[in-house]
């Protein structure tokens, strides 16, 4: 009988995806399709858990070894299960920027198509909140996008004022690059007719000298990151809650915070200690900005369900906002530019260098913003020359976005070892405007290159880099593989890759790209209990019908975190969070950005 046991054992421990047969699971998944993103056991009937792992997967009767008296089934009801999604890029924290400003946001996503639009989405924004805006004296608006205006420009601080000259108003560009300030706010900001543009940025003026409420990359970010810098520890805590919120809702069971702060971070943990974060967090501090605070607080393991990765470097700007450095002139850019314009660098390429050999002296991952060609040229000069000084410290350098890129340059990229972040999801939201303004029609067939990388082998990343768009992820997963624009358009057929490798590139690719491939991005034995739970199998229906996906359910370390069927905002994914229900919250957020803002002028 032991000599049977022991044959038993050991045969059961070639099966794959199973463990050991006496263990016993808490829980059980099954009843519907299980894809794995393992190419080892692509699909399985069922899964069974235990202390937030994955104990084994398999048929429904190889499972069913693990059933004990104690274990729960989850009766997946025809509904598809997946590895969780891993966020290969987005900003967690500034997602939470949405929960206290009006929704400027274009059709799916908002309802803003013209700057009448516009302005009576801010003041009806304005009168839902009146009793807020009445203390706090100030409006916040996210997400415009002139490309998507009828108008096809940017608000100007006459737009703005024609909602108000007595209470501050700031708009934010729906790439987080720009922005629009009305005349009080720029009054309270410092901003004239003498300011000087700062370094990386540019303050947009009318023929006479005078600003016209338009705020370039620096020039904005001034503005900006004194408003939240100042929120302090509860306002930074409502920020991160409702991010946090809003990632586990696309079934993202990990999140980026993709430019962060020491603050920023500190918050998180806060909001995790005190509540408890859904889902865990990757914070990736300002390498210009919070170099002792990386140095000091890098780390591959969790405190709670937070981690600083390593640090953040941007190079430039928005491809959209004609803000990103390319090597050659703008297409057809919209506004008044020069003959010739080709965007610019946010920093200088002694400071990418500086940033870029410092994280390699120290080992240290280092995830870089590079739009244009001409940025790129500048992370691979930098990535070169810090290689050839320090050599391969296995720091898994990435390039965020590359939206415009020469295929030499992925050839640079795959030579240094450097993972791609790509944005296909801008295929989607700007692939007209870049075929018809920024690039022309034969470059904008290579925005986001998946195909490019893909054929030579390497592995990537796809993005939502939220809150420039929601995180959403069957929207990701849809412009990956069809490339489709707003018009109907197809942006670069020989670029476009099948569902699976897309899956891969919210899943297992993007857990390798943050050294966590041993513990997410696919389900197997040992691996954290982190799934998502989709309406339909993305693999069996019409890729034209990716985007129409649900997410049914969220499960986070073995834990349903997110369930749409008891969920009361079903069916209303927007980010309107109810900070204001919540009126000394609201107070709070509000206040601290008006005096953040008059305080601008002075950082």
């Amino acid at each position: 009988m032991r000599h049977s046991a022991k044959l038993a054992a050991i045969a059961l421990s070639f099966l794959p995806g199973l463990a050991n047969a006496q263990d016993v699971a808490d829980t059980i998944y099954s009843g519907g399709p299980i894809l794995t993103i393992n190419d080892g056991q692509p699909k399985v009937e069922a899964v069974a858990v235990k202390d937030g792992r994955i104990l084994a997967a398999g048929t429904l009767a190889d499972i069913s070894t693990f059933k004990g008296e104690t274990t729960e089934t989850f009766d997946l009801n025809g509904r598809t299960m997946l590895p969780g999604f891993v966020d290969s890029h987005g900003h967690v924290v500034m997602g939470g920027i949405q929960a206290l400003s009006a929704n400027l946001l274009a059709p799916p996503d908002g309802d803003v198509t013209d700057i009448a639009s516009l302005q009576a989405t801010l003041k009806a924004w304005a009168e839902k909140n009146s009793a807020t805006v009445d203390k706090v004296k100030m409006i916040i608006g996210f997400g415009y996008d002139n490309a998507q205006l009828a108008e096809l420009r940017h608000p100007t601080r006459e737009d703005l004022d024609a909602v108000s000259t007595e209470v501050p108003i700031v708009i934010v560009h729906q790439s987080g690059h720009l922005g629009v300030a009305n005349s009080k706010a720029l009054e309270l900001a410092g901003i004239t007719a003498s300011t000087e543009n700062p370094e990386g940025g540019v303050i947009q003026r009318t023929s006479d000298g005078t600003p016209n409420g338009v705020l370039e990359e620096y020039a904005f970010f001034n503005v900006l990151i004194p408003l939240l810098g100042t929120l302090g520890p509860e306002g930074l805590s409502a920020f991160a809650e409702a991010g946090a919120d809003l990632w586990m809702r696309y079934g993202y069971t990990t999140a980026q915070d993709g430019r962060s702060s020491g603050a920023v971070v500190e918050a998180l943990k806060a909001v995790d200690a005190d509540k408890g974060l859904p889902v865990d967090v990757i914070a990736y501090p300002d390498v210009l900005e919070a170099k002792d605070y990386i140095a000091q607080h890098v780390s591959r393991d969790y405190e709670g369900k937070v981690r600083v990765g390593g640090c953040k470097l941007t190079i430039d700007g928005s491809p959209q906002g004609f803000t990103a450095l390319r090597d050659r002139p703008y297409y057809d850019p919209v506004g008044d530019y020069p003959p010739g314009y080709a965007g610019y660098a946010s920093v200088t390429m002694e400071k990418v260098q500086d940033a870029v050999n410092w994280c390699y002296e120290n080992g240290i991952q280092i995830i870089t913003h590079a739009n244009g060609e001409g940025a790129s040229d500048m992370l691979i000069a930098a990535i070169g020359a810090a290689q050839k000084k320090y050599g391969d410290p296995g720091n898994r350098p990435v390039l965020i976005h590359g939206q415009f890129l020469r295929e030499d340059q992925v050839d640079s990229y795959k030579r240094l070892g450097v993972f791609m972040s790509l944005f296909p999801m801008h295929t989607f939201y700007w692939g007209d405007w870049h075929r018809d303004h920024t690039v022309g029609p034969v470059n904008a067939d290579n925005i986001s290159p998946t195909g490019w990388v893909r054929e030579r082998g390497m592995k990537f990343g796809s993005h939502h880099d939220a809150p420039v768009a929601f995180p959403d992820s069957m929207r990701i997963l849809s412009a990956t593989v069809t490339r489709r624009t707003r018009s109907g358009d197809i942006l670069g057929p020989s670029q476009r890759v099948d569902v699976m490798t897309a899956l891969k590139a919210m899943t297992i690719w993007p857990a390798w790209q943050q050294f966590e491939e041993n513990d997410k991005g696919s389900i197997e034995v040992g691996k954290l209990a982190d799934f998502v739970l989709l309406s339909e199998d993305p693999t069996a229906i019409d890729p034209e019908k990716l985007a129409g996906i649900k997410i049914e359910g969220t499960v986070k370390g073995g834990n349903l975190v997110y369930d749409a069927q008891k969920d009361s905002r079903r069916g209303d994914l927007s980010p309107q969070f109810p900070v204001f229900g919540n009126p000394e919250a609201a107070h709070h957020l509000m206040h601290a950005m008006y005096d953040g803002l008059s305080g601008a002028s002075n950082q």
